[in-house]
């Protein structure tokens, strides 16, 4: 099924970044309501790939968020690993460059075959949503956020990956640049009178789905909230 026949609530991914028995306990919670969990470093090198299985156990899609960032072989053997874990879908850095892109789009289908598995999306990770001019300057980076994205967009499209994640800012013009069939996850998504946290470019749920995102990544406000799940369900209204 393509992500365009799933309804809105169906394509928030709650991103489980903290302890694995926090995350497992969380995931129980949710489990019937929430569609999609994220995997980021924290949780998967403590515990690593067995617990995809486990979430996959609780009936989620996992988003395996591990932004890979190396040179091309290595990058091509991490991404086959992930795909024999059974990740639903992964990130790896755009700035890597188009050999190491197209890498990564090679060493997932050569995992997933091995495993007898699906083969994961994978999506380019443009600019990180806590980075804004000043930070991008500091890195040499002298262009705005929105035109950084759209370079490193156009690599990743020319690499064949599945789509990107970026900040809900820069969906729209994501939508235009890559069309209505590529993903667009955007971290940086806040319901109304959350706090942004460490998040510089945000939007809320119903922004950036109306951007074009196609899947919202939401963490702390519903991980973080005295009942998640009922936070969750909140979101889903709000959409």
């Amino acid at each position: 099924m393509s992500w365009r026949e799933e309804p809105e609530a169906a394509r928030i991914i709650v991103a489980l970044d903290c302890a694995p028995d926090e995350a497992l306990d969380l995931g129980e919670q949710l489990a019937g309501h929430a569609r999609w969990i994220k995997i980021g470093m924290t949780l998967y090198y403590a515990v690593g790939p067995a617990i995809v299985r486990q979430f996959h156990k609780l009936g989620f899609r996992v988003f395996l968020d591990l932004k890979l960032h190396d040179i091309p072989h290595q990058v091509s053997g991490a991404a086959a690993s992930l795909a024999r874990a059974g990740a639903d879908l992964i990130t790896v850095h755009a700035d890597g460059g188009v050999d190491m892109m197209t890498s990564a789009m090679k060493g997932v289908k050569r995992g997933a075959e091995e495993a007898g598995l699906a083969v994961p999306a994978v999506c380019g990770i443009t600019v990180l949503t806590s980075m804004d001019d000043a930070a991008l300057a500091s890195i040499g980076v002298p262009d705005a956020p929105l035109v950084q994205v759209k370079r490193l967009a156009t690599l990743a499209r020319e690499s064949g990956l599945n789509g990107v994640v970026c900040s809900p800012q820069e969906a729209a013009a994501m939508r235009d640049l890559l069309g209505e069939d590529a993903m667009i996850v955007t971290p940086g998504v806040r319901p109304a009178g959350a706090a942004l946290g460490d998040q510089s470019r945000v939007a809320t749920p119903a922004e950036a789905f109306a951007a074009g995102a196609s899947h919202l990544v939401i963490g702390r406000p519903i991980t973080r909230a005295e009942n998640p799940v009922e936070a969750f369900e909140d979101i889903v209204a709000s959409l």
